[in-house]
């Protein structure tokens, strides 16, 4: 390992030894608390307390009406009530302390442990003649929030506004600027427009723009682009670098962040979902999550098969290990693989057991170069970056390496470092040298 022979820094030296040593202050609290007759039994409060809570919350998303709420004050109540449990006890001291070491030996290690690895970078001439789609509703208004039409025109760029009351082909949009010249494509919307236009910009071999003007703008984040401020993107137009980065495929449509199966797709087929997400989500869940709709569905992911499970994303390259939604983040999008996550929930027992990991095959994580999907009906409900499509079955994803030039601000947040496993026998030849 090329680790054992490199200099070790002494900054990562100090961190893996803060590691060892807070995981010797857990070991001595535990220690000297086991010495109360109560610890025994506030330790299993603490545990049914955490059962209770994810038995909550399984019924909030399973059920309606008054079960639902019952499992909303069960979440809240539990921690509520263990917490006065160690206060009568007098032992909430114990509590803090022991956080705070788990969460210091455990923030040091990684610390310790991370390598920096940065997207290869390529240094091209900005573009004579860029061209951007801008949707001024996406986002709460962002385009018109950030003055971005007007930023951009002054760079030198054509803006083609989605304004509108009548459907629009952004993909032929796109397609005709390139035909008349343009030399970069660029879109200032939500993640669905991204992956359009995006196709069109690997079809063509023309770089393309990511503005973070969408409302959750998930592939800017994994891109490491300011979300805040999404005037700043324009910067690349200047001062930019260029990514080589993959895209994911469904059938015939192109996918920058994810498609999802079962119970997500089903929610985002519902007329409701644009105008309302959160009710829509809570509405239709129960139904999904406990199977009584939808087909069912088989998954073959390279070589791992699954049977039924009730919610599958297949994203492009895997997302963090601990995201189990796809709401985090990819810590790259060069790896060449599609990330499938599959989850089978059978019911509260399975949402308690999640507290200790859950039970084997109720959360699988794999990755494949290709995965299909099949059900026993001609077409089945798809999610492809949000957006709501019918698809014929079999449905068969895969991924293109590195399809996608993506040009972005030299001066950028960036993608920090996944985080790594914790690896006691690396951190102690990074801490002692053996």
């Amino acid at each position: 390992m090329a680790e054992l022979s490199a200099p070790i820094p002494a900054g990562r030296r100090w961190l893996a030894r803060l590691a060892f040593l807070a995981a010797a202050g857990v070991a001595v609290l535990l220690l000297v608390t086991a010495g109360f007759r109560a610890s025994l039994a506030l330790l299993i409060t603490a545990v049914a307390g955490l059962v209770v809570m994810a038995v909550g919350a399984w019924w909030f998303l399973t059920h309606r009406g008054a079960v639902r709420w019952l499992g909303a004050v069960l979440v809240v109540g539990a921690p509520i009530v263990v917490g006065v449990l160690f206060a009568r006890a007098s032992m909430i001291w114990v509590v803090v302390v022991f956080g705070l070491l788990w969460a210091g030996m455990v923030a040091s290690g990684r610390a310790a442990l991370v390598h920096d690895r940065d997207a290869a970078e390529f240094d091209t001439p900005p573009p004579r003649r860029p061209f951007f789609i801008m949707n001024p509703r996406s986002g709460g208004g962002k385009v018109v929030r950030f003055d971005l039409e007007t930023r951009a025109r002054k760079l030198g760029a054509e803006v083609f506004l989605l304004s509108g009351p009548t459907a629009v082909d952004v993909a032929e949009v796109a397609r005709q600027a390139v035909r008349d010249g343009a030399d970069l494509l660029g879109v200032a919307g939500g993640d669905g427009t991204q992956a359009l236009v995006a196709g069109v910009a690997a079809e063509c071999g023309v770089p393309f723009l990511v503005i973070s003007a969408g409302t959750r703008n998930h592939f800017a984040l994994d891109l490491g682009l300011d979300r805040e401020d999404p005037s700043t993107c324009l910067d690349a137009l200047t001062d930019g670098v260029e990514l080589r980065v993959d895209l994911g495929r469904v059938g015939d449509r192109v996918f920058v962040n994810n498609a999802s199966f079962g119970a997500y797709a089903a929610v985002v087929q519902s007329p409701e979902y644009r105008d309302d997400k959160t009710r829509t989500t809570l509405e239709l869940l129960p139904d999904l999550l406990t199977g009584q709709t939808g087909p069912v569905l088989e998954v073959l992911a390279g070589e791992v098969a699954l049977s039924g499970p009730q919610a599958v994303l297949v994203s492009n390259n895997p997302y963090g290990a601990d995201d189990v939604a796809g709401l985090g983040r990819r810590y790259r999008l060069d790896g060449g693989v599609l990330g499938v996550l599959a989850v089978h929930v059978r019911g509260a027992a399975d949402a308690a057991s999640l507290v200790f990991g859950g039970r084997p095959g109720m959360l699988t994580r794999t990755s494949a170069r290709s995965v299909v999907v099949d059900a026993a009906a001609t077409a089945i409900p798809v999610g492809v970056d949000g957006e709501a499509l019918v698809l014929p079955t079999p449905v068969r994803c895969s991924i293109s390496p590195g399809a996608l030039r993506v040009r972005v601000p030299r001066q950028r947040p960036g993608v920090p470092a996944p985080p790594p496993e914790l690896d006691w026998k690396r951190l102690r030849h990074l801490a002692f040298g053996r």
